[in-house]
């Protein structure tokens, strides 16, 4: 099951890079901005995750309340902060083998 999942903007980072720090329960990660990067994003804000893109800036009560429904669903808030503070390897892998 995929769920956007709010998070905070702690930092932008190079405007030609339409990326920025996110922080959800504690754990900052580097995200794509470039869906929200027209509608004047600035940090502070709140967006709504999905897959390492900020889909679209929603204001901080709305983010309050999503966070609270995903902890009354327990397991599935669960999967997802697991899900988002999972570190991608920023260069491919080789294949092990011939």
């Amino acid at each position: 099951m995929c769920v956007g999942i709010p998070a905070q903007v702690v930092e932008l980072l190079a405007e030609e890079r339409k990326m920025a720090i996110v922080e959800v329960e504690g754990v900052r990660r580097e995200v794509s901005t470039v869906i929200v990067a027209d509608e004047g994003l600035e940090v502070g804000d709140w967006v709504l995750l999905h897959v390492g893109f900020a889909m679209s800036i929603i204001d901080e009560d709305e983010a309050n309340a999503q966070l609270e429904f995903m902890r009354m669903l327990g397991s599935v808030y669960d999967e997802e902060v697991e899900a988002f503070s999972t570190e991608v390897p920023s260069t491919p892998q080789e294949p092990d083998g011939p």
